[in-house]
C-alpha cells in the first residue's frame, strides 16, 4: 500500500512539473518584457532568438518539439520589432549550425529591413553560428560572440546517396518513367552521370557565389579576403575575431548593452524577448527536465550547415 502511495505521489509529481513547464513556456512565448517594467532609458530592445537548425516555414513548434528555427516565425519577429516605434534596437541570438539556404536568405533579409527603419541589429552568438547561422549575422551592425562559439563554415553542401549496389543485393528494383534526363537526378537507385554531376555542382557555386558578396559587404571586406576563409572551415570565436569576422567576444548581456548603445539609449535597457522555445519537449530541454539529445538534420534539396543533406 505504502509502495503504491509513493508511485502515486511520484507521478503526480512529474505531472506538476509537466504542467509547470508548459505555463511558463507558454508564458515566456508571448513576447513579454523581461527586465525592469519600464526602463529608465524610454526605449526597448528587442531580443529575438535563433535557436536550432534553420528552416523555412514556421518551425517544429509543435507539442513534443521545439526544435528548429523556422524561418517565418523569426522574420514575423523581425518586422514586427522594426515596425514596432517602441523598439529601439534589435539583438538577434544566434545559436545554429546552419540550414537552409532560402530561409537562412529570407532571415538576412529581415534584419536588413530592421536597419532599414533605423535600429541597429547587434548578433550575440551562442554554442554555435555557423554557414547559414553565419548568414543571417553577417550583416549585423555588430557581431559578439563567445571565446568558444563555433562560428564560420563559410560554404554551401549538398551530398547525394546511392544505394545501388545495395538495391542490388536485396533483389530491389525501381522502374522510372520521367519526361527529361534530369527529372529523377539524385535517385539514390543508380550511379549519378557526369552532366548530373556537372549540373549539381553548378547549382552549389551559385549560391557560394551569393554567400560570398554577403560576407564581404556585411563585414567591409575584400570579396578576395573572404575567399581565403570561405572553404567550410569552422572557426572559434577567437579565431573568428582575429579574421575579422566577429567584432569583439562577450555574452548577451554584452550585446544587450551594445544594442543600446547604437541606439542611443542611456542606463539599463528594457529588454522585450520576442519568442522563446517553443513545445514541450523545448520547454524541458530548456529547464534541465529531460537530458539533450541529438536532433537529425532535415532533409532538403540543399542546405548551408555541416554534415549530410538528402536531395529526396
Amino acid at each position: 500500500m505504502k509502495n503504491t502511495m509513493k508511485r502515486w505521489i511520484a507521478a503526480g509529481a512529474i505531472v506538476a512539473i509537466v504542467v509547470l513547464s508548459l505555463a511558463v513556456a507558454f508564458w515566456q512565448g508571448t513576447g513579454r518584457e523581461v527586465g525592469s517594467p519600464k526602463g529608465p532609458s524610454g526605449g526597448q530592445v528587442a531580443l529575438v532568438r535563433v535557436e536550432g537548425t534553420i528552416v523555412s516555414g514556421e518551425g517544429s513548434g509543435s507539442l513534443l518539439s521545439g526544435a528548429g528555427a523556422g524561418s517565418e516565425t523569426i522574420v514575423k519577429h523581425l518586422d514586427r520589432a522594426a515596425e514596432d516605434p517602441a523598439v529601439k534596437a534589435v539583438v538577434l541570438r544566434v545559436n545554429s549550425p546552419g540550414g537552409s539556404v532560402v530561409a537562412s536568405w529570407e532571415i538576412a533579409e529581415a534584419v536588413r529591413r530592421v536597419q532599414d527603419a533605423g535600429k541597429p541589429v547587434v548578433v550575440s552568438m551562442g554554442e554555435s553560428a555557423a554557414s547559414g547561422g553565419y548568414w543571417i549575422s553577417a550583416g549585423a551592425d555588430r557581431i559578439i560572440a563567445s571565446p568558444d562559439t563555433m562560428t564560420g563554415s563559410i560554404g554551401v553542401i549538398l551530398q547525394v546517396g546511392n544505394l545501388s549496389e545495395v538495391y542490388e543485393k536485396v533483389g530491389y528494383k525501381t522502374y522510372t518513367f520521367k519526361s527529361g534526363p534530369f527529372k529523377d537526378m539524385g535517385s539514390p537507385d543508380r550511379e549519378m552521370t557526369d552532366a548530373e554531376r556537372d549540373l549539381l555542382q553548378d547549382l552549389v557555386d551559385e549560391t557560394y557565389e551569393a554567400f560570398v558578396p554577403v560576407v564581404a559587404e556585411g563585414r567591409g571586406m575584400d570579396e578576395a579576403q573572404v575567399r581565403k576563409i570561405a572553404d567550410g572551415r569552422i572557426l572559434t570565436g577567437r579565431k573568428a575575431l582575429e579574421l575579422g569576422l566577429v567584432d569583439e567576444l562577450g555574452d548577451l548581456k554584452r550585446a544587450v548593452q551594445v544594442a543600446a548603445e547604437l541606439a542611443g539609449l542611456p542606463g539599463e535597457p528594457e529588454v522585450r524577448e520576442m519568442n522563446r522555445a517553443n513545445g514541450l519537449l523545448g520547454a524541458l530541454l530548456g529547464r534541465g527536465i529531460l537530458p539533450p539529445a541529438s536532433l537529425g538534420l532535415p532533409s532538403g534539396l540543399y542546405a548551408l550547415e555541416p554534415g549530410p543533406v538528402s536531395i529526396r
